[in-house]
């Protein structure tokens, strides 16, 4: 399996790199690249996969809250770990997430995503 992701360069740059599955045969990073990916991306952004992303604009005029959006993204991708918990960072303006997955190999995964 496999999905691309950026990197920060020294240089100020960003690189697509791919994420693939590692030699022990686990996902797991391949799914939290493409988690990553999917809270930056805008609900219906995709042309594959329109179910997935946060809609920034519809919660403005909806009213609905973007947690909730990122309840569904954790309910999607909670099959893929052990564990996975994402939540928002208070008083962040744009919404800044905490993502805690456990890997089915026991590994312990800790990103914040600025969105």
């Amino acid at each position: 399996m496999r999905t691309w992701g950026r990197t920060y360069n020294e240089d100020g740059t960003y690189q697509w790199v791919p994420v693939t599955t590692d030699a022990n045969g686990f996902n797991d990073q391949v799914y939290l690249t493409t988690l990553v990916q999917v809270l930056k991306l805008n609900l219906n952004e995709s042309p594959f996969y329109g179910n997935y992303g946060i809609p920034q604009i519809q919660t403005v005029i909806t009213q609905v809250f973007p947690d909730y959006y990122a309840m569904v993204t954790q309910m999607q991708f909670a099959p893929f770990f052990a564990s996975l918990a994402i939540t928002r960072i208070p008083s962040s303006n744009p919404p800044v997430y905490n993502v805690n997955a456990i890997t089915h190999s026991g590994a312990i995964l800790q990103e914040t995503i600025a969105t």
